[in-house]
């Protein structure tokens, strides 16, 4: 066998890590669309997505291998104004436009948000409805423990126009700071009735009941979608919000619930 030159070994080892290194951009040359090996994509989205982005998150982990999307859930407006004070983020995912507003009028969206999915209230209930809740109507008595969103958070503000709508005075036992800690204190029956999303009550179906009322669609919220400005990883979380608003996205979001915009 011929001995191989050391520079011409040389040569070869550079043109390989070469064709391996990363672009700097969220993507790699090696790893295809989006890839980038240890890359981590850091979405901040409203609690009631939680269960619907999870999947999406690993769905885009696998169209992307060696990234990691890493998710902080909550209410939106704290999550808003963590991204206010300069908490790093790529993408922010918000349960109302008032929300996103926010975020885009101080310069930290990365472009114009998009509107990708609706949601509207139900009345959740434990399993077998102990308070016998028929309707909105019935949370106006002083016999039922009513849990509510704060009112600062779009669960809150949107039980606020639908209790507006039908002229009725609710006084909860507590005021949560996002709708899946409503949703934990009805399914513990430490509440006997709570407002919150469709999509919640459906995703802890058999731990609670989801009664729908008309004046839901008096506070339909959308929810609204951006990369962020200050993105560490802009060009995935282009990629991110693009996959979100694709078919794909648009069928986990129906599956669960969301209505389209």
């Amino acid at each position: 066998m011929k001995r191989v030159p050391a520079a011409a070994v040389a040569a070869l080892s550079l043109l390989a890590l070469a064709g391996c290194a990363d672009t700097g951009d969220g993507s790699s040359s090696s790893g295809g669309k989006g890839g980038g090996s240890g890359k981590t994509l850091t979405v901040f989205a409203a609690a009631s997505l939680t269960e619907t982005f999870t999947k999406l998150g690993k769905d885009f982990e696998g169209a992307h291998p060696g990234v990691r999307v890493r998710f902080d859930f909550g209410g939106s407006s704290t999550l808003a104004q963590q991204i206010a004070q300069g908490a790093p983020a790529d993408v922010f995912a918000a349960a109302s436009g008032t929300t996103m507003k926010t975020v885009a009028d101080a310069g930290d969206a990365s472009g114009r948000p998009t509107v990708f999915a609706r949601n509207r209230l139900v009345i959740a209930v434990p399993q077998g409805d102990p308070g016998k809740v028929r309707g909105l109507a019935d949370l106006a008595s002083s016999k039922l423990k009513v849990v509510l969103c704060a009112e600062q958070v779009p669960c809150g503000a949107a039980a606020k126009k639908a209790l507006g709508a039908a002229h009725l005075t609710v006084t909860p036992v507590s005021q949560e700071q996002d709708v899946k800690a409503v949703l934990t204190k009805v399914r513990l029956g430490e509440a006997d009735a709570g407002l919150v999303y469709r999509t919640d009550a459906k995703s802890a179906a058999g731990q609670v009941q989801g009664i729908e009322f008309p004046e839901s669609a008096k506070a339909v919220n959308d929810y609204p979608i951006a990369a962020l400005s200050k993105a560490p990883q802009p060009a995935l979380a282009k990629e991110f919000v693009q996959y979100v608003l694709s078919q794909p996205g648009k069928a986990a979001l129906g599956a669960a619930g969301f209505e389209s915009p």
